[in-house]
């Protein structure tokens, strides 16, 4: 299901991309030798190898065509060239929780994102909620983990 609309992301999630899709090209070739090992072994009906190589070359396959598609539909956004006062696609927020302790998110694009290290999707419920949003403004999200609730104290395009 393949479609036209842009994929909103930024430069290192570009480069994260077409490191992957180098990997999984660099990848193929290896993939197809193991089948033509497995092969050479005879009957293919009970050979494991064969099976397991012919699947690896599947997902390898999908996840190319995937990644060729993401990277083909990039739009890449530079957080330096933006500013305001709202948050947009690329800001890094700075949010005080229920609890006056400051959280730190980056808002990124899907393949980019990783709560873990502070990068949170565009998509995701705490970046809907912070979109648009000005300093001091107070934020409800609902998680899988119940209601949170923060105020904004700070917005950076870095």
């Amino acid at each position: 299901m393949a479609t036209d609309e842009k994929m909103p992301m930024l430069a290192e999630g570009y480069d994260m991309l077409n490191a992957d899709l180098a990997r999984l090209k660099i990848e193929r070739p290896q993939i197809i030798d193991a089948i033509e090992e497995a092969r050479a072994h005879g009957d293919l009906s009970e050979n494991a190898e064969y099976h397991a190589a012919k699947e690896r070359q599947g997902q390898v396959e999908a996840m190319i065509a995937d990644i060729e598609d993401k990277l083909s539909r990039a739009l890449i956004i530079d957080p330096k060239t933006l500013s305001g006062d709202k948050v947009v696609f690329g800001a890094t927020v700075h949010l005080l929780d229920e609890d006056d302790k400051p959280v730190k998110y980056q808002i990124v694009g899907q393949a980019e994102a990783d709560a873990k290290s502070g990068k949170i999707s565009f998509s995701s419920p705490l970046a809907r909620a912070l979109i648009g949003r000005k300093v001091d403004d107070d934020v409800e999200v609902t998680v899988p983990s119940g209601d949170r609730y923060y105020v904004v104290s700070r917005i950076e395009f870095i």
